[in-house]
Parts: C-alpha cells; structure tokens; sequence
C-alpha cells in the first residue's frame, strides 16, 4: 500500500462526520437509504474494486492492455481496504453499514483475503500479468464475483455490466 495510506484514511475519517448530508440529491444509493448506510461512500469502492477484480475479460481488456482510466490491481485492491481496513479486521466489523448482511460480508472477507495473499506473494509493484498468471488468480476472481455479484443484487443493480472507469467513481462517491 502507498505510503500516503494513513493520511488518506486520517483524512477520510475526519471528512466522514459530515458524509452523510442528506437533501441535496436522492435520499437513496441502490435502495438503501443514506441515512442507515453512513459510509455508503466506502461501499461504491468496495463494490467498484471488487467488480474489477471479478472480471476476466475487463482484466485483459484494461489492465493488462494498460487502458488509462481504470487504474490496475493494485488500485483496486488499495480501493477495496483503504477506508475499510479489510486488511486487519473481518467485514463482519461493518454489517450495518457498509455491508447489508453477514453474507455480504463473509463473501468480501473471502475475496479481500484471496486477493491479499496473492499481491503478498506477487508484491504490490508487480505488473499486471503476475496477478493473471498467478495460480491462484482463478479462485481469487471467482470469490471477487461472488462478493461483487451479492452486493450488486441487494443495491438492485446489474452484476453483468462493464466496470464503471475511476473517473465515474470519484463524481459518484463525490454527489449526495
């Protein structure tokens, strides 16, 4: 992780006091009402990451391809435990908040830590095809689907669409 990681979530922790303004747009984000998801912010990059991280074809096309705008596996990963600290603790800590159920949460626990322990043997710095060629990888993307696919379906969305660029991202986490 970068090195600016414990800036970013002091930072984002401070912010998050006021992140659950309501009344400028929609009161709801897949669904969910804000007010009962206070970190709703935290879930669109948890889903964004794992979404990444579940789609083969995406991987080829954008990160082994070297597309701008879609970041790498890194950067998803950092997106997937940054704010979340799903690197030191189970997403069981945040059912209620980001997470809907225990099952959402089992589901990313499972995804964070097949993925975690393949960029710990890679290393963080790796390009793009050590991840592919992992052995692991497979089993890494089908838990990231799984996670992705729930969270997808209980915010009523799509699992199946293409993953939404960083720059879609940050306006969405950025509105409401």
């Amino acid at each position: 992780m970068p090195a600016e990681s414990g800036n970013v979530r002091s930072a984002i922790v401070q912010g998050s006091v006021n992140s659950s303004r309501r009344g400028r747009r929609s009161p709801t984000m897949g669904g969910m009402p804000l007010n009962d998801m206070p970190w709703w912010r935290w879930r669109t990059n948890v889903r964004s990451a794992l979404h990444m991280l579940s789609a083969p074809a995406f991987q080829q096309q954008c990160w082994l391809a070297g597309l701008e705008g879609y970041g790498d596996v890194t950067d998803a990963v950092y997106r997937l435990v940054e704010d979340t600290w799903l690197d030191n603790w189970s997403a069981e800590k945040y059912v209620g908040t980001i997470f809907r159920d225990a099952q959402e949460a089992s589901l990313v626990d499972l995804a964070v830590l097949r993925v975690l322990k393949i960029m710990h043997q890679v290393g963080a710095d790796a390009p793009v095809s050590a991840y592919l060629e992992h052995h692991a990888w497979p089993e890494a993307v089908r838990a990231a689907r799984e996670a992705h696919a729930r969270l997808a379906a209980n915010d009523g969305e799509d699992p199946d669409v293409e993953p939404r660029s960083l720059d879609v991202i940050r306006n969405l986490t950025r509105s409401a």
